[in-house]
C-alpha cells in the first residue's frame, strides 16, 4: 500500500478538493465498502477517481468519517477490481459494509 498524503495528525498536506460522479444507469447494484486509511479531502478524492475509472462504475460516493466506499456499478461489482482501484489510491479496502 502506497503512503497517503495525510498527515499523523489527521491533516492533508495537499488541500486538494474533494469530488464524485454521477450517471444513472438501469440494472445497477449499490454495494458499500469499508475503506481504511482515509482521513480528509484528498483521500476521498484520490478513492473517487480511482474506483471511479472503473469501467462498470457508475457513481462514488466516498464517507472518509465513517471510512465507507459506496460503489454504483452497472450489473454486479467487480469487488477485485474496486479493491485493486482503491489500492492503487494508496487505501486499503477491507470488505464489505
Amino acid at each position: 500500500m502506497s503512503s497517503s498524503c495525510c498527515t499523523p495528525d489527521g491533516t492533508c498536506s495537499t488541500g486538494a478538493a474533494t469530488s464524485t460522479t454521477a450517471v444513472t444507469v438501469a440494472d445497477t447494484t449499490v454495494t458499500a465498502f469499508r475503506v481504511s486509511g482515509m482521513t480528509c479531502g484528498h483521500c476521498e478524492s484520490a478513492v473517487t477517481r480511482s474506483v471511479g475509472a472503473l469501467e462498470a462504475v457508475a457513481s462514488v460516493a466516498v464517507d472518509v468519517a465513517n471510512g465507507l466506499v459506496t460503489v454504483t456499478a452497472i450489473g454486479e461489482p467487480d469487488e477485485t477490481a474496486i479493491a485493486s482501484a482503491v489500492d492503487d489510491a494508496g487505501y486499503e479496502l477491507t470488505g464489505r459494509a
